[in-house]
């Protein structure tokens, strides 16, 4: 089958793989595939064992493959952790020797080109490219000049860069595992393509990400990604205060959180009530009321961490919209804890991309709070289907290349002299 006749998005984190491959026939979107496991080989969005993330890349795609039916060869996959870095690169370009022009989209291709050439450097791979805002002779922070005569064009790109060497493990695993990436992106864009339509995309809204190790805050304005902040904290943070404080493995410490966790009201367990859990052959009782103090605890600091990076930007009481993604959010109490340190509504990322709510539609692997396991994917997916202006049930296929440059400049032309 050909390789435009699906979708494959894989979203790799320290703690599980999600995949979603969704299936394309007839020019019609007409089923999509689930699969999670449990990750290996990767810790903070860097590869530490090559062989186990191959192991655990092959796994979850033969998974898709027995239940598609389709041979997958090309993926969507996505980068994160501490080898993301963000940047800002500027430049102008001149419009007319004299006088004034009309702005076209060619004079923004090439304002932007220059930008993103000044803003590379060798031992970094630039993965997204977001146009902050133009300036024209006679005004800034220009969204959209295509139109508007001015004698200069400057832009303002945003950078969103990954390290080379890291970018290259990533690339050499999913070579080995028997792939090839098709497109790479930043974890958080692709959650804010899934969960961000409508009213998010007014004001200024804050995409709030938690994951295992890694919390990704992604900062909006009126749709435009306007500030990346990568904190090393996560869901993983309220194990570990677990397991040293309870003196047991991380393993045993991640379930009991799971099955016992509960953030606030500790004062209202009665202070006899145990769990019975295996240590060492033998069953260690431990004190329920001791768990929900300390997983009250961790996520407060957690929570005021995230409310710390978030003011180093911006004003709490100008966020219009701060939503929260990944699986902390299901521990019982973590929302109410964050609204409570933050002091503003919060809400909880939900499926709302046109493209992403067909997919998801109907369907058993997303009901619940299951599909925060597959948002990145999801997203992935989105912005794979916006790229080649699919529609939500048909697939248009794209003219030719040289018609397309053709029709473009004669539209220029027009523009400018008419």
């Amino acid at each position: 089958m050909l390789n435009n006749n699906y979708i494959c998005a894989i979203d790799i984190g320290s703690n599980k793989i999600s995949a979603c491959l969704a299936l394309i026939r007839k020019n019609k979107i007409e089923n999509i595939f689930f699969e999670t496991i449990v990750s290996r080989g990767i810790k903070e969005g860097v590869i530490v064992d090559a062989t186990e993330l191959v192991i655990c890349i092959t796994k979850i795609i033969k998974s898709l493959k027995v239940k598609s039916g389709l041979k997958i060869k090309f993926i969507h996959t996505n980068f994160s952790g501490k080898d993301i870095s963000t940047k800002h690169s500027h430049a102008i370009i001149p419009l007319a020797e004299r006088g004034n022009k009309v702005v076209t989209s060619t004079d923004i291709a090439l304002a932007n080109e220059q930008a993103r050439i000044l803003g590379s450097s060798l031992d970094e791979e630039i993965i997204h490219v977001i146009p902050s805002s133009y300036s024209i002779d006679s005004k800034s922070n220009v969204i959209n000049p295509i139109g508007l005569y001015s004698h200069k064009l400057e832009v303002d790109l945003y950078l969103i860069c990954a390290r080379l060497a890291s970018l290259q493990s990533l690339s050499r695993v999913i070579g080995q595992a028997g792939y090839e990436i098709r497109s790479l992106s930043f974890s958080g864009l692709a959650t804010s393509k899934a969960v961000f339509a409508g009213e998010e995309k007014r004001g200024v809204s804050i995409l709030c990400d938690i994951g295992s190790d890694v919390t990704e805050l992604l900062t909006f304005k009126d749709g435009l990604l306007q500030n990346i902040q990568i904190l090393p904290l996560g869901g993983n943070s309220m194990t570990q205060q677990l397991s040293e404080g309870l003196k047991i493995n991380f393993e045993l410490a991640e379930d009991i959180k799971r099955s016992y966790g509960v953030i606030g009201g500790a004062e209202n367990i009665q202070e006899d009530k145990e769990i019975l859990v295996k240590k060492d052959e033998f069953y260690k009782p431990i004190k329920q009321r001791e768990v929900a103090q300390m997983v009250t605890n961790s996520s407060r600091l957690i929570c005021s961490q995230i409310k710390e990076a978030v003011e180093n930007k911006l004003a709490l009481h100008e966020i219009d919209h701060f939503v929260i993604a990944g699986k902390t959010l299901l521990t019982d109490g973590f929302i109410e804890m964050m609204e409570e340190v933050i002091r503003i509504p919060v809400a909880i990322g939900r499926i709302k991309n046109p493209y992403a709510a067909v997919l998801a539609k109907e369907n058993s692997d997303l009901t619940g709070q299951k599909y925060l396991t597959y948002l990145t994917c999801l997203g992935m997916i989105c912005e794979d289907l916006e790229n080649k202006n699919f529609g939500t049930t048909k697939l248009v296929k794209p003219a030719k290349n040289l018609l397309i440059k053709a029709l473009i400049r004669f539209k220029e032309v027009y523009q400018e002299y008419f």
